[in-house]
C-alpha cells in the first residue's frame, strides 16, 4: 500500500511591530501594469485631522524579502505616529523597474503610476512631489535610487540602505549563474539600451541637478557593497547633486538598517518641506 501525504505550507509569520499611536491596513488593488492583483501594507497615525494631506513615504523591501518586512523587523512603523503615512509594496524580486523580458513585470510602472494613484485614492495623501518620499533596503534601495533619477518630478526624496547599486553592471560569474540569469531578464542584454536606462551610474551622468530630489546613502564597513556605494557617492559630488553619504558600523541586515531609520525619515520631511536651494552636498568617503 502507498500511503499519500500532504505537504502543508508553512503559515506566514507576521508580527508587526505596532504602537498605539499607529494603525495598519494591508491592502489588495489591481495593478494594470503587472495584470494582477498586488498587496501592499500601510501604516497610518491612529489620530490625524479630517481632511489633512499627510506625507507619504514608500518603502521599498529588500531581495528575498516581502511587503511585510519593514514592519516585522524594523521599529519603522513608530514613525508614523507624528503624522505619515507609511506605504509598503510588494516588489517580489524585480528590483523595481521593468523587466526586459518578462512583459507582464512592468514593477516600475506598477510603483510610479498605479500604486501611487491607488494610495491617493484611498487615504488621506499627499498628492504632489513635495508630499512623497521614497526610501529602500538593498534591493529597495536600488529601486528607491533609480525611481527618483527616473522620476524626479514624482518623488522629493530619495534614501538608499545599502543599495545595491552595481547590479544591472555586475560582470558574469560562473558561480553565481543563477543570479546572472536572473538579473538579465530584468536589465535584458549586457551593455545594452534597457540595462543602461536603467543603471544608477548612468542615470546620474545624464541627470539634471536642479530637478533631482535630495538623496540619502549609506552602507555598512563589512558589506561587499561599500565599493559601489563610494562609486556612486563620488559621482553625485561630481555632477553636483545634493545628496549625503556615510559609512555605517555593520553589515548587510536589520540590524544596521534599524538605528538609521528615524533620521532617515526626519531627514525626508525636512526636505519635503525644505525651500528649494543650490546644489549642496554632505559626503563622508572612507
Amino acid at each position: 500500500m502507498i500511503a499519500a501525504c500532504t505537504t502543508k505550507q508553512a503559515p506566514v509569520l507576521d508580527h508587526p511591530r505596532l504602537t498605539p499611536e499607529v494603525k495598519m491596513w494591508d491592502v489588495t488593488f489591481y495593478s494594470a501594469a503587472l495584470q494582477r492583483t498586488m498587496p501592499y501594507r500601510v501604516v497610518l497615525p491612529a489620530h490625524y485631522n479630517s481632511g489633512e494631506k499627510l506625507p507619504v513615504i514608500y518603502l521599498l523591501h529588500g531581495g528575498g524579502e516581502n511587503f511585510r518586512n519593514w514592519t516585522n523587523d524594523s521599529d519603522v512603523a513608530q514613525c508614523a505616529a507624528p503624522g505619515i503615512i507609511l506605504v509598503m509594496p510588494e516588489g517580489n524580486s524585480s528590483y523595481y523597474v521593468n523587466s526586459a523580458r518578462n512583459p507582464q513585470d512592468r514593477y516600475e510602472d506598477y510603483i510610479v503610476k498605479d500604486l501611487i494613484a491607488d494610495v491617493e485614492q484611498r487615504f488621506p495623501a499627499a498628492g504632489n512631489r513635495d508630499g512623497r518620499a521614497i526610501v529602500g533596503v538593498s534591493m529597495g534601495g536600488f529601486g528607491a535610487i533609480v525611481l527618483a533619477l527616473k522620476h524626479p518630478e514624482v518623488f522629493g526624496f530619495a534614501a538608499g540602505l545599502s543599495p545595491a547599486l552595481d547590479v544591472p553592471s555586475r560582470p558574469f560569474s560562473i558561480k553565481r549563474i543563477s543570479q546572472w540569469r536572473h538579473h538579465r531578464s530584468i536589465f535584458g542584454d549586457w551593455s545594452g539600451l534597457h540595462q543602461r536606462e536603467n543603471d544608477p551610474y548612468v542615470l546620474v551622468n545624464s541627470a539634471d541637478p536642479a530637478r533631482v530630489p535630495y538623496i540619502w546613502l549609506s552602507c555598512g564597513d563589512q558589506e561587499g557593497l561599500l565599493p559601489a556605494n563610494n562609486r556612486f557617492a563620488r559621482l553625485l559630488k561630481q555632477r553636483g547633486l545634493r545628496f549625503q553619504f556615510t559609512k555605517e558600523h555593520g553589515g548587510h541586515n536589520w540590524n544596521q538598517w534599524n538605528p538609521l531609520l528615524a533620521g532617515v525619515i526626519a531627514d525626508a520631511l525636512r526636505e519635503m518641506h525644505a525651500t528649494p536651494a543650490p546644489p549642496s552636498s554632505q559626503f563622508s568617503l572612507h
